[in-house]
């Protein structure tokens, strides 16, 4: 019986394609970053209700994120990845226009709930760049997703804060147009990258965030990486969500001023992971890069927490330039140990674990940062919640030395 002949492999220019859209995407969302904790504020009366109710409604977003980001990438196996990118494109249109509507802190709460339910477009595009990559680029193609995440960290945030300036609201009405120019972008221009020959059954086993993880957790090729990546990100989570807060609290600044520290992030991330990214796995190959991004953050966390002027906060960004290259390098060693038809679900479980950050640490970064809210801004305790993200990473660093470690002596 001879065999079915392979389907054709999608044109590597469909790569560009889904970067433009991650790039729209993360422009809209980096647009509100600097403005959506002090529209929190306009509700509220103290600085640790605006802490405290930030961190509810983040937690919001990452436990929709956490129910529903799995199937979305476990759908995006059945179906095929455009149409689920068209979902998390208007899903997120809404909930811009939403918050910006919003006018008390229940309807805030709707925005974040569809927000959430909707915002599957990095595990999608991650699974989109796995379809059309080698099995020796993945890292490489992963490593350009972040470049246009970062790309779009570039312009938003600075844009945003700008916006923000002259009103709290007019982001969100950018943010919403640019998402709606990005679903008909997708429409029109995206093609499919799985064919259906490749397509896995769907079942509602693979629905279950918990299910996804527990099987993540499981495979015990990967075990020791996964509680790595779960801690980088956990560190992550804790600084993007009390990042503008403590910059307001500690430094007095304004959405400009966040836009401009946040077009810094952007630029350092754009710059190692589009332009440096490559010739830093041939220098010192994925394992040595992730241990050295871990380390140069695990250093950089305890220095945004002595910091004692905000100019220093910029210096430490572009300081921590191998940082950004930690996250690709992990999961170019994750998926190359998983099946072609299962990346979806791969990379679906792995955000699955960022919304359970988004969940946990939110809320636990936010009430420290309330508790030293009124303490003195040079006060080195007003630190605190960056010294935890330090802590996180430094555990971190060490699991991932006990797993490399392991598995070279079984090698």
């Amino acid at each position: 019986m001879t065999s079915a002949p392979a389907s054709p492999l999608p044109r590597p220019g469909n790569l560009n394609f889904v970067l433009v859209c991650i790039f729209i995407d993360m422009l809209g969302i980096g647009l509100i970053v600097p403005v959506m904790p002090l529209l929190v504020g306009e509700f509220v009366a103290a600085r640790d209700e605006q802490a405290m109710w930030f961190g509810v409604l983040t937690m919001v977003f990452g436990l929709m994120q956490f129910i529903f980001m799995p199937a979305l990438g476990a759908l995006s196996d059945r179906v095929g990845r455009r149409p689920v990118l068209m979902y998390s494109m208007a899903g997120m249109c809404i909930n811009f226009l939403v918050t910006a509507w919003a006018p008390n802190l229940a309807w805030l709460f709707i925005a974040r709930v569809v927000g959430g339910m909707s915002s599957a477009s990095m595990s999608v595009a991650s699974a989109y760049a796995s379809d059309i990559s080698t099995h020796e680029n993945r890292a490489k193609s992963f490593g350009k997703i972040g470049a246009a995440f970062g790309l779009g960290f570039i312009c938003g945030p600075m844009l945003g804060g700008l916006l923000g300036d002259v009103s709290l609201h007019l982001p969100f009405y950018v943010a919403a147009s640019l998402s709606a120019a990005n679903l008909l972008y997708g429409y029109l221009v995206v093609p499919e990258s799985l064919p259906a020959s490749q397509r896995s059954p769907f079942s509602l086993a693979r629905m279950n965030p918990f299910t996804s993880i527990r099987k993540l957790f499981r495979r015990t090729d990967i075990r020791g990486l996964v509680y790595v990546y779960t801690l980088m990100v956990f560190a992550q989570m804790t600084l993007q969500s009390t990042w503008v807060l403590y910059t307001t609290f500690r430094f007095d600044w304004t959405p400009r001023e966040n836009g401009i520290a946040l077009f810094c992030v952007g630029l350092a991330a754009a710059v190692v992971q589009a332009g440096l990214l490559g010739i830093l796995i041939r220098r010192f190959g994925e394992v040595r890069l992730a241990l050295l991004g871990l380390t140069s953050g695990c250093i950089t966390y305890f220095l945004y927490g002595m910091a004692s002027q905000g100019w220093m906060m910029y210096v430490f960004i572009l300081c921590n330039l191998l940082a950004f290259a930690a996250g690709p390098a992990l999961q170019g060693i994750i998926s190359k140990a998983t099946p072609a038809n299962e990346q979806g679900e791969l990379m679906g479980s792995l955000q699955s674990i960022s919304s359970v950050g988004i969940i946990i640490m939110p809320v636990a970064g936010t009430t420290i940062l309330g508790l030293t809210s009124s303490l003195p801004q040079q006060d080195w305790r007003v630190g605190s919640t960056f010294f935890a993200c330090a802590l996180l990473q430094a555990c971190a660093i060490m699991l991932a030395v006990r797993y490399f470690r392991t598995r070279r002596a079984r090698a």
